[in-house]
């Protein structure tokens, strides 16, 4: 088993038996939820002259991190090409003007000359509905470059608009679940990343709105993908923060991110580590 390697922005992912931990604290401010070009590519220079030349799978902290997941996606590429999974509730495919953000950043994937395909599964989420279907940025679906894999959410704009091999939407985790395996049986390398809103509630609670997904499904899933899971990160943590600049606080806002009750929060963070465990052993 690689070693694990935790990017430890907000203390959020615990004590990983084994693992190398890279301090991050002081980038927390300048990087959660989103940030500029040149902000990204500091972080970018930085990561590249620290992290190991190999690890294992990478924990990023709270789900306000995932956009971190394109720095890591594009170091294992450029090692050979191969194609992304990402378990996900949200598409991770908006558009945001700022620069790249935990919902902007799997476009940037979709760019990368040696990622055949990026894949997101479980989404539930009114991303995908028909209010917010103009944010998704359609270069990549009309591509063949992505794929949202959908529960049960209303994406009847796609098919209108001739996307409906890319917009999947299924009835329930199961049936999306065995169409998913069905589509990747035989393919090649893979990185997966999981983002833990994919989960329902009960099994892992975050700081965003949560999907279907139950623990048994999602290891079904890796073992399908065994063997050929060349790099993966796990993002979702629960962690509170209060952003200093005012254009964070608006945005964050903007996307209504649940409250975290303070009295439950090492409750949910002592479940998270649990799960955390158990992902690591499914991904090795």
């Amino acid at each position: 088993m690689r070693t694990p390697l935790v990017l430890d922005f907000d203390a959020s992912a615990g004590p990983v038996p084994g693992a190398t931990t890279l301090a991050l604290g002081d980038w927390q401010e300048a990087v959660r939820y989103g940030c500029g070009r040149r902000t990204f590519a500091r972080l970018r220079a930085h990561l590249a002259a620290r992290l190991p030349a190999a690890h294992g799978t990478a924990l990023l902290g709270s789900g306000d991190f995932h956009h971190v997941s394109l720095l890591l996606i594009e170091r294992c590429a450029a090692r050979g090409p191969l194609e992304v999974v990402v378990f996900d509730n949200h598409p991770d495919n908006m558009r945001f003007p700022f620069g790249v953000h935990c919902g902007s950043w799997v476009r940037g994937v979709t760019r990368l000359a040696h990622v055949a395909h990026v894949h997101v599964v479980g989404i539930t989420s009114a991303d995908v509905g028909p209010a917010q279907s103009w944010q998704n940025r359609l270069a990549p679906l009309y591509a063949g470059r992505l794929t949202y894999w959908c529960i049960g959410a209303d994406t009847r704009w796609a098919a209108r608009l001739g996307l409906g091999r890319a917009v999947r939407r299924y009835d329930d985790a199961a049936s999306m679940l065995e169409a998913f395996g069905t589509a990747l049986r035989g393919r090649g390398p893979l990185y997966v990343s999981i983002d833990k809103d994919v989960f329902a509630a009960e099994v892992a609670r975050t700081n965003w709105d949560q999907g279907v997904l139950r623990e048994a499904d999602a290891l079904d899933a890796l073992r399908g993908l065994a063997g050929r899971i060349v790099g993966s990160d796990i993002t979702g943590e629960v962690s509170a923060y209060r952003y200093r600049t005012r254009w964070k606080r608006w945005l964050s806002a903007l996307d209504a991110q649940p409250a975290i009750d303070p009295a439950q929060l090492a409750a949910w963070q002592a479940q998270q580590h649990a799960l955390n465990t158990r992902l690591l052993a499914a991904l090795a």
